[in-house]
Order: structure tokens, then C-alpha cells, then sequence
């Protein structure tokens, strides 16, 4: 499976019968999955859909799903309180038949508090075919966004590709360099101490094979084998299968720690050059990793 990114977004649109719907699924970057759905009263049920749906399809990211839901005002959505209404009549009766108030008309009547109510309730087979529905608008909505974050990763997979060749060229060129690392360290040392022992052969013998010990310990050879080999490690990481975010993460931890050896170990400014060139190819890496899902 590709590279996936963790930043994205998908919408989709339902109606059934005298509702209608949007959904919306947004996603940024985190270290672990979390997603936190809101949809309008009475649904509550469909954060369960909303949970499964994410962790069915991704492993890392914080995703905020919404859903709005509106149903035509003009589809029987309100009703009459007859009970009310009968109650105004009967209050008002007697004073209609003693001549102290004209009878009420229809839309003053209509007008009283209470007696116009909104009809929210919903049967149970309508609430249950409107939470099927809205589930399906739910996964359009998370497939869209998963698109959405495969096409960043289809992005990342290209930069991160591109900063892996440069760390790789620059290993190459470390390499070249510091072949001349051990004699040049073992002739420093060698014209240093002649400065500080003059022409005493054997001490001076003596300590060129210290120097040469030494020479062998700033030998930078394992680190730049495993700078080569952390390179191969997450190229198979970027074309391979699953997440791959938490395991870039430490490889690239990996690369920086085998990168300030190579900078603490060198003797030549070439190399040292190199090593500080690496670091900053690394941590632009670094940063482009967090990206990955």
C-alpha cells in the first residue's frame, strides 16, 4: 500500500424523504487515531458508524466528522395541539356568549402560545432508515477523505525520495573523504609530538603506534555503513506495505544519531562539511515524516 498522508478532507450530500443531509470529514496529523464525530440531535447513534468508519480505514490522524441534518419545514413538520386549543375555546366561551369579546378567528387562534408545535418525533423504522442512510453519507464522506490523504502521501512519497538521494550522495561523498581521514590524523600526531620529544626514536615510535590506535577509533567507516544502510531501510519503508510514519520516525532518529558521530569523529573539514550538510538534508526529512500517516 502507497505512502498515506494524515491531512485531508471529503464531504457528501443525502435526502431521504423530507430530510436532508451533509457530511463532513477533516483530518490533520497526530501520533495516535482520534476522531470525534457531532450530528444533530436524536441521531447519537451514528458515532458508533463514525469511530468504525475511521479506525476501518485509518491508523493515525485527529479527524473531526460532522454531520448537519435539516428536515422541510414545509413536509409536516409541525402540528395542531387540539388539546390547547379546545382549552383557549372553553376560557373564552363564556365571555363570547355574554357579548364581551367577538369570536376568535382561525389565525388568531393558531397565533396562541402552544397551540402550533414542532412535530420532532420520529418512528422508529423512519429514525432507523434515516441512521442507515446518514451511514452510508458517513462513508462517502471518510472515503473521500482516505482519496484525499492518498494523494498527499503520493506527494510526500516523491519529496521524501528526493531527500533520501541526497542523503545517500552525500554519504557517497563522505566516504570519498574520509578515506584520508586515519593518515592524517596519524601525521599530525607524528608532527606534533616531534615538536614536543625531538629525535628520541624509540619514544617516538612508541607513540606514532598510539597514534595509529587513535587513527583506528576515529575510523568513521561503521558510521557511514549504517547512514547507507538506514537509506535502504526506509526506501523499503516508502515503497512497501502498512503504516509507515512510526517506523520513518525512528529510523530518522537513527540517521541524525549516526550524523553527529560522523560530525564529533571527523578530523578534516571536508568531511565535518559533509556530516553538517547531512544533519540538515535529515531534518528536513524528519519534518516531512510527521506528514506520514
Amino acid at each position: 500500500m502507497p505512502l498515506s498522508g494524515m491531512t485531508g478532507f471529503g464531504r457528501a450530500e443525502g435526502a431521504l424523504g423530507d430530510w436532508s443531509w451533509a457530511v463532513e470529514a477533516r483530518s490533520v496529523n497526530g501520533r495516535n487515531l482520534e476522531s470525534r464525530f457531532r450530528g444533530p440531535p436524536g441521531f447519537e447513534g451514528l458515532d458508533r458508524a463514525a469511530r468504525d468508519g475511521a479506525q476501518a480505514r485509518f491508523q493515525r490522524g485527529q479527524l473531526n466528522i460532522g454531520l448537519q441534518a435539516r428536515r422541510n419545514e414545509s413536509a409536516g413538520s409541525v402540528r395542531v395541539n387540539v388539546e390547547m386549543l379546545e382549552r383557549y375555546l372553553a376560557l373564552g366561551e363564556s365571555l363570547i356568549t355574554q357579548g364581551r369579546a367577538s369570536p376568535p378567528s382561525l389565525d388568531g387562534l393558531l397565533a396562541l402560545r402552544g397551540v402550533i408545535e414542532a412535530d420532532a418525533g420520529l418512528d422508529e423504522e423512519t429514525q432507523r432508515a434515516l441512521e442507515v442512510a446518514m451511514t452510508a453519507s458517513i462513508a462517502v464522506a471518510l472515503d473521500q477523505l482516505a482519496q484525499a490523504r492518498a494523494a498527499e502521501g503520493a506527494s510526500l512519497t516523491v519529496v521524501l525520495t528526493g531527500l533520501l538521494n541526497r542523503i545517500a550522495d552525500l554519504v557517497g561523498q563522505a566516504e570519498t573523504v574520509a578515506a584520508d581521514q586515519p593518515a592524517v590524523i596519524k601525521d599530525r600526531f607524528s608532527r606534533r609530538l616531534v615538536e614536543l620529544i625531538g629525535d628520541s626514536a624509540d619514544a617516538l615510535d612508541r607513540i606514532v603506534q598510539e597514534a595509529a590506535a587513535m587513527a583506528v577509533k576515529a575510523d568513521v567507516r561503521e558510521e557511514l555503513d549504517r547512514l547507507a544502510g538506514h537509506v535502504v531501510a526506509a526506501r523499503d519503508l516508502i515503497g512497501g506495505n502498512g503504516s509507515a510514519g512510526r517506523r520513518l520516525d525512528f529510523l530518522t532518529q537513527e540517521f541524525m544519531r549516526e550524523a553527529n558521530t560522523l560530525c564529533a569523529k571527523s578530523a578534516l573539514p571536508g568531511l565535518t562539511t559533509l556530516g553538517l550538510e547531512l544533519k540538515a538534508v535529515i531534518e528536513q526529512f524528519r519534518e516531512q515524516v510527521q506528514n506520514v500517516e
